[in-house]
């Protein structure tokens, strides 16, 4: 006969109720995949599913490294140039490792996984150098125009994916729509529309039409043509949402500098699960316990 401590008890009891919660998270439907491979070219993170339209998903990665400052001024004047190089990719394709060096001597390393509810992204940011870097933010562009069935062969309209998107703009666990209200139409660059989050200066974001509103949601996503799939994209920490102007949306994550010798991590998910919003806030909330609700900026 074999006897458990109270600890093997409960860490088998944990296991059995994660198994069960994943089992049971979507009212018995099926919302995660384990097909997702990925791929880097040419500047380009392809997600691949047999099952999402076009079969694959692109993300400009990573498009600008970003200084402080950067919401009224000319935008080559913002951006940090980079290159990108890829360290590693397994043979399962599941497991990617990228390395960008900004011109400033910035290092930013990427672990990028598949899991079964997306990809996750996992960085780390260093100074190796005796000067401070502006280095403040960057942009993942994620092209969503064929995702949602507004491509440029299926319309000449370059905003009509924005319909199929979606933030969490006012208190509650309901996803608004693309326009929302409060709409702005009016910055140094248009058309476009940004979210500063809570603890974010609205001087450092995108030159682009600021929405009045901050999101209570650390959140900026679509629904696929067919309604089948949901992307959201989540950083932490993050710098801004961003409907952006190549039928596209980014989630911006935030460095805030570094010091010489500093050293920051930064974590990422790209949500890809079936189109069930009360199972993906599920899993976002136990992915991204500590994310701040935010309030309304009147």
């Amino acid at each position: 006969m074999i006897f458990y401590s109270n600890s093997k008890i409960k860490v088998f009891y944990y296991i059995k109720l994660g198994f069960l919660f994943l089992l049971t998270i979507a009212g018995g439907k099926e919302i995660f995949n384990s097909n997702l491979t990925l791929e880097w070219k040419d500047n380009i993170l392809s997600v691949y599913h047999p099952s999402i339209p076009e079969g694959k998903l692109d993300t400009w990665y990573i498009e600008a490294y970003c200084r402080a400052g950067s919401t009224a001024r000319a935008w080559e004047k913002t951006v940090i140039g980079h290159r990108t190089e890829m360290v590693s990719i397994n043979k399962e394709r599941n497991e990617l490792k990228l390395r960008c060096y900004l011109n400033d001597g910035v290092i930013v390393d990427h672990l990028i996984k598949t899991e079964k509810t997306g990809i996750s992204f996992d960085l780390i940011a260093k100074n190796p150098t005796d000067k401070m870097s502006e280095a403040h933010w960057a942009q993942p562009c994620i092209r969503v125009g064929e995702f949602t069935g507004k491509g440029a062969k299926n319309t000449d309209d370059k905003y009509a994916y924005i319909k199929s998107c979606f933030v969490f703009q006012d208190k509650n666990d309901i996803p608004d729509f693309l326009p929302t209200k409060n709409w702005k139409l009016k910055a140094r660059y248009i058309p476009g529309q940004v979210w500063c989050p809570i603890g974010v200066n609205r001087n450092d974001v995108n030159p682009r039409p600021l929405h009045p509103v901050v999101p209570y949601k650390n959140i900026i996503g679509c629904i696929s043509e067919d309604k089948e799939w949901l992307l959201a994209s989540v950083w932490d920490p993050s710098q801004e949402l961003f409907q952006g102007v190549i039928r596209c949306i980014h989630n911006d994550f935030r460095i805030g500098g570094l010091k010489p010798g500093e050293q920051k991590i930064i974590r990422g998910k790209m949500y890809l699960m079936k189109n069930d919003m009360k199972a993906f806030l599920d899993v976002y909330n136990q992915d991204f316990p500590t994310s701040k609700k935010i309030i309304k900026i009147q």
